[in-house]
């Protein structure tokens, strides 16, 4: 019986997969440069960079990640944002000021400082909490919400699929929830399924990398860390750049 063929990325395409940003745009622009260096020693007829996520909250500066998403790749290059479990938080909270509560714990006070929105902790919660939405719904730039509320959950390129959490296993590619796209994990994590192609995912930080026969997992916790990984994907190589 022949061997399976290893997992590749299109022919003549070039993926460049990123980790969870959450607000350190200080290491994206170290890492876009990373990226065309490494771009110019590599031969491509299409050049694909995929953000998988989390570019708000807990870091000083969403707002400039944001703003640098939005102005578009290098030259040369194509770009993917998918959301991540965060965005989804932030923009539930526009929704309704009752998720504040479980997003600023989690990192969503800095990203209302990083729109130059204060968060007042005296008097009544709830309306603290509605007073902070209202605030930044006006402080928010429509291109901001337009970016965020458009962003996508599944991208696919040869036999990868990028997602920001994971996937469901026993749930079809084209079938999962968007809920478990942004939020899923120990399901996910420990399953040995076959999903019809490798996940390529953030979410759950590691120290290293982490390669399964079925995942890869490339959230290093940049925020706190400093290293924010990417992942280089050409033909049958991969290829780990990180700050």
């Amino acid at each position: 019986m022949n061997a399976p063929l290893p997992p590749r990325a299109p022919d003549g395409h070039i993926v460049y997969a990123i980790g969870d940003l959450h607000g350190r745009s200080d290491l994206l622009e170290r890492m876009l440069i990373r990226i065309e260096e490494d771009a110019a020693v590599r031969p491509a007829e299409k050049r694909t960079i995929v953000y998988l996520g989390d570019y708000v909250d807990r870091g000083h500066d969403a707002r400039g990640v944001i703003e640098r998403l939005i102005e578009g790749p290098p030259d040369g290059f194509e770009q993917v944002c998918l959301m991540g479990n965060h965005e989804s938080w932030l923009l539930d909270f526009l929704d309704s000021a009752h998720a504040g509560a479980g997003w600023f714990m989690n990192g969503g006070v800095a990203t209302l400082a990083s729109y130059g929105v204060p968060f007042s902790h005296g008097g009544n919660r709830m309306d603290r909490l509605k007073d902070a939405r209202a605030a930044f719904a006006e402080a928010l730039p429509p291109e901001h919400f337009s970016f965020l509320d458009g962003l996508h959950y599944l991208w696919r390129a040869g036999d990868y699929v990028f997602v920001h959490a994971g996937v469901r296993p026993g749930v079809s590619l084209g079938d999962q929830d968007p809920e478990d796209m942004v939020w899923i994990r120990d399901e996910f994590l420990e399953s040995s399924a076959d999903f019809g192609a490798v996940i390529v995912h953030g979410h759950t930080i590691r120290d290293y990398p982490e390669e399964r026969p079925n995942r890869i997992g490339i959230d290093t916790g940049a925020f706190a860390t400093g290293c924010l990984t990417c992942l280089c994907l050409d033909g049958e190589k991969r290829d780990f750049i990180q700050t």
